[in-house]
């Protein structure tokens, strides 16, 4: 980041705050318009919602029952997918994956008809009984506004243009939780898939999230989300042992969730129909598992609650847990449009609820944990999980058992999952920063100026990269812990060639290796795995010294005479 640019950044996250905070407003309205059109007048039903947001903890079932609760998801799939498919499909599913997307991949950018859109198509999604949350929505509705913010000004580089989309993320995200902290951080940590953050975002994300919270609570006042009974929050030692129990529990769970999601997902696109259909087919599918079990729709705020002051039966919280995540994926894998947040604190809610009954043990303390436990774990961000969940409830006092629980689940989750395709909620996800094709873009371009022109900037680093000292020594440079940076061009004669990336990598033996790009014929190739590489081709290796001595025995140096041809100059120019 510039620091030339920092305070007009900081300025700007104060104006994404406020901004973020009423569009959260914009959408709770049209979400309670929708929810008072297909659930209450339509279907004859209404569900409990929140005392805290002006709703009676309270479900009401019209005259004709639960028989007409299908109609009014099957109808409100149908419109939303109409209108995501044929306006910007980018606007399906959960949403927050978009954001992560675009900060990886594009630059930071988001169509500016996507932030109404999903306003739009999530208030009808979730309001007509689709069991989704308003995180994933709410997270795209501000990192729009952030892009458009970005785009109207003009000439904002990628770098500023992606922060202030996790600036607009974290705003909206605030508002509509109540979590000021909690949102800044999972702005940050929600990007990877490892304990990493994006900390130099971490300023901005909680300026605009701390002015989004302010401003919403002129709105609807500064009152936790949940009520946490008082008199719960004594914890005796031996308590701990059930903690560990459920932090285990939540692993397994959080490995269950997103191999459900994903695969639902998939098998929804197998479908001989036009995907605008598929969210008809997922509310219909939610409609019928309504007609038993009613508490699964929407995003389940006001039944949490109930779970919270231990109203809720032991075998209703054991099957609420399965339907819940059955129900969840149906909405939003099949292209509907709503968050998996609140789905996901529901089933740790249950989760948790269950245990605490089986053991005979204050229910809202266990409720809260396994909120924690399940969402941290599944999504891979166990901090933001844990300062949210907090937040919403109230419950401070739970932090040591809800991070025992959660640092637990995330262990189990994390081993579980590690051979699975599916590891986490959100697919879009990098391992971490060295990953991230955001990240490929900035070395590409560093090194693409350097071999083409031969200038050497004074502070030419990115990262721990320095790539003009080793162009300059033509020797390898050395890094801590054993590592090292190479670049060299690929012998013709190599068995390196015709070889994908993944064959190098079973040949160096080594996961950290990672071969940052590749430079051929004037042009930048991502290193995907399944790249093959041909002979002559510039390669930027980054490992451990033993798996790049394997690869680089395969390269010859770059020549000075090959740094100044003419290709790379091009190559340079378009960089």
């Amino acid at each position: 980041m510039v620091r030339e640019s920092e305070p007009r950044l900081l300025a700007e996250a104060a104006v994404l705050g406020v901004v973020g905070a009423l569009a959260a407003q914009l959408f709770t309205w049209a979400l309670r318009m929708c929810e008072h059109f297909f659930l209450t007048w339509l279907a004859g039903y209404r569900p409990p919602g929140l005392p805290e947001e002006g709703s009676v903890l309270q479900q009401n079932i019209g005259s004709h029952g639960l028989w007409l609760i299908p109609i009014a998801t099957t109808l409100g799939g149908l419109i939303s997918g109409l209108l995501v498919y044929n306006i910007a499909p980018e606007a399906e599913g959960h949403g927050t994956d978009t954001v992560v997307k675009a900060f990886h991949r594009t630059g930071g950018f988001i169509r500016a008809r996507v932030a109404p859109l999903k306003l739009v198509a999530s208030a009808i999604t979730i309001g007509s009984g689709g069991s989704a949350g308003r995180e994933g929505p709410t997270a795209l509705i501000g990192a729009g506004v952030g892009s458009i913010y970005a785009t109207v000004l003009g000439h904002r580089r990628d770098e500023e243009r992606s922060l202030l989309v996790l600036t607009g993320m974290a705003a909206g995200l605030s508002a509509i939780f109540r979590s000021p902290i909690g949102a800044a951080f999972f702005a940050v940590e929600v990007l990877y898939g490892s304990m990493e953050f994006e900390a130099g975002a971490l300023l901005y994300t909680m300026l605009a999230s701390i002015v989004a919270y302010g401003v919403n609570g002129f709105f609807v006042g500064w009152q936790p989300l949940f009520y946490f009974p008082a008199g719960q929050t004594v914890l005796h030692p031996l308590n701990y042992v059930w903690f560990c129990v459920l932090g285990g529990a939540s692993g397994l769970i959080a490995t269950l969730l997103p191999v459900v999601f994903y695969r639902l997902r998939d098998a929804f696109r197998a479908l001989p129909f036009p995907p605008s259909l598929n969210p008809a087919i997922g509310g219909l599918g939610v409609g019928l598992i309504a007609l038993k079990f009613p508490q699964i729709l929407g995003g389940g705020y006001g039944w949490i609650q109930e779970a919270i002051n231990g109203r809720l039966a032991l075998q209703l919280l054991g099957v609420l847990i399965f339907l819940k995540i059955l129900a969840f994926a149906l909405t939003v894998s099949s292209g509907g449009s709503g968050g998996v947040f609140a789905p996901a604190l529901f089933v740790g809610a249950m989760l948790g609820g269950f245990l605490s009954s089986l053991v005979h043990l204050p229910a809202a303390t266990f409720v809260v944990v396994g909120m924690v436990a399940v969402f941290g774990a599944a999504a891979r961000v166990p901090i933001a999980s844990l300062v949210m969940v907090t937040e919403m409830t109230g419950g401070y006092q739970l932090l040591p058992a809800a991070g025992f629980a959660v640092l637990l689940s995330y262990l189990v989750q994390t081993q579980l999952s590690s051979h699975l395709k599916y590891s986490s909620l959100y697919e879009a996800q990098v391992l971490g920063r060295s990953q991230s094709p955001a990240r490929y873009e900035e070395n590409v371009r560093l090194a693409l100026s350097v071999l083409g022109t031969r200038q050497l900037p004074k502070a030419a680093k990115v990262g721990h990269l320095d790539l003009v000292t080793l162009l300059d020594s033509g020797v390898p440079v050395n890094l801590p812990g054993r590592r090292q940076l190479n670049v060299g061009i690929l012998h013709p004669l190599s068995a390196l060639v015709g070889k994908t990336i993944r064959d190098c990598y079973d040949m160096a033996g080594d996961s950290a290796l990672e071969i940052v790009a590749i430079l051929r014929g004037g042009n930048v190739v991502l290193p995907s795995r399944d790249v093959v590489l041909q002979e002559n081709d510039r390669l930027l290796i980054f490992g451990s010294t033993e798996a790049g001595t394997r690869l680089t025995e395969h390269l010859a140096p770059v020549q000075p005479a090959q740094l100044r041809s003419p290709e790379n100059s091009e190559t340079a120019a378009r960089g």
